[in-house]
């Protein structure tokens, strides 16, 4: 039996709407072509919004968005904070997920890397707790065991589903940062007796950062705090072919919101040379999520579907021009649906 879903889409800034109208494409050929139902509803967030409104994520966005099985979301503009910080908080999705894996003709260093940072998503400076104080400025870095464990938790799960290594590197600076980084470093190492199934090591985020250079086909799942996962991550996409290759998952217990790694491109918009590959594997995190929270079969392989499409594209040289391929962004979009 398959079930309906309601999808929320963001359609966003700058090069948002171009990318949202492949996404929608590419989701109407597989409510066309495979027995599943889904239902799209495309909703303003971002900076036309907050023109538009006065606020970046108008009520009706939120009561929509939470109100829905799940939602993309493209990339927005200068009001991103108010958008998806504020969402990841609201719905308290602490689990930022973003793979990062080398597909063929890519301009990627190695062409076997097949890797996840599992990003706390919820604290650290990024709640942006800010102070004066006299002529310096002060921010909070918070980190607490209960974001630390639950994060942990949900890598070395990935890590043990995974066919790969089965390996989790924790990644924190707790030589210089004892007490923040000092606790998330013990936290993963108490959750990694629960695993024992699955390698452990830990590694300074300078090394890491290195190591992403120097032998990224050695990692398989890291887990690191909310900043550093958002700087490696961008690392980790540039290293298998740039950003615009790179999809992204916020998770929390209920809900799940996805959304390509990268920015709302102001200076390509309205040019149709966006890729959208990154909105287009963001909807296949999406379908497996989906798949595995409702148990749902078809939804799993619709999206590993979708997957091998992409690399089937890359395979055949088929790619946009960021990527050294010649196609529109409406031209590539086809050529996925023409593939499903």
């Amino acid at each position: 039996m398959s079930h309906k879903y309601n999808i929320s889409l963001v359609t966003g800034d700058g090069i948002g709407p171009e990318i949202s109208e492949s996404a929608l494409n590419v989701l109407e050929a597989i409510n066309d072509n495979f027995s599943l139902s889904l239902e799209i509803k495309k909703l303003e967030a971002g900076d036309t919004a907050l023109k538009n409104t006065g606020k970046a994520l108008p009520d009706e966005t939120f009561e929509a968005i939470k109100n829905s099985d799940a939602c993309l979301k493209a990339p927005v503009g200068e009001s991103a904070k108010d958008v998806i910080v504020y969402l990841r908080r609201m719905l308290d999705l602490y689990a930022n997920i973003r793979p990062a894996i080398s597909y063929p003709n890519m301009p990627s260093l190695r062409d076997d890397v097949n890797l996840v940072i599992v990003r706390e998503n919820t604290e650290d400076l990024y709640t942006g707790e800010e102070f004066d104080i006299g002529d310096a400025a002060v921010a909070m870095r918070i980190i607490s065991e209960k974001a630390s464990k639950r994060i942990a938790n949900y890598a070395f799960t990935m890590a043990n589903q995974r066919e790969m290594k089965k390996k989790v590197t924790c990644v924190h600076k707790s030589n210089v940062m004892k007490k923040t980084d000092g606790l998330f470093a013990r936290t993963c190492s108490k959750v990694a007796n629960d695993f024992s199934g699955v390698k452990f090591e830990e590694m300074y985020v300078d090394a890491c950062a290195m190591n992403l250079i120097r032998q990224p086909q050695s990692f398989d799942v890291i887990v690191t705090t909310n900043l550093f996962g958002d700087i490696l991550s961008d690392e980790a996409a540039q290293v298998v072919g740039g950003l615009g290759m790179a999809p992204a998952a916020n998770i929390g217990d209920n809900f799940g919101l996805f959304e390509p790694v990268h920015g709302a491109a102001f200076d390509i918009a309205g040019k149709q040379i966006a890729n959208p590959t990154s909105f287009i594997l963001s909807i296949k995190m999406m379908l497996e999520w989906l798949g595995n929270k409702h148990g749902d079969q078809k939804c799993i392989e619709i999206g590993q579907k979708l997957e091998s499409v992409i690399y089937d594209l890359t395979k055949n040289n088929i790619k946009t021009k960021d990527t050294g391929g010649d196609k529109t962004t409406i031209e590539f979009t086809k050529e996925i649906i023409s593939r499903l």
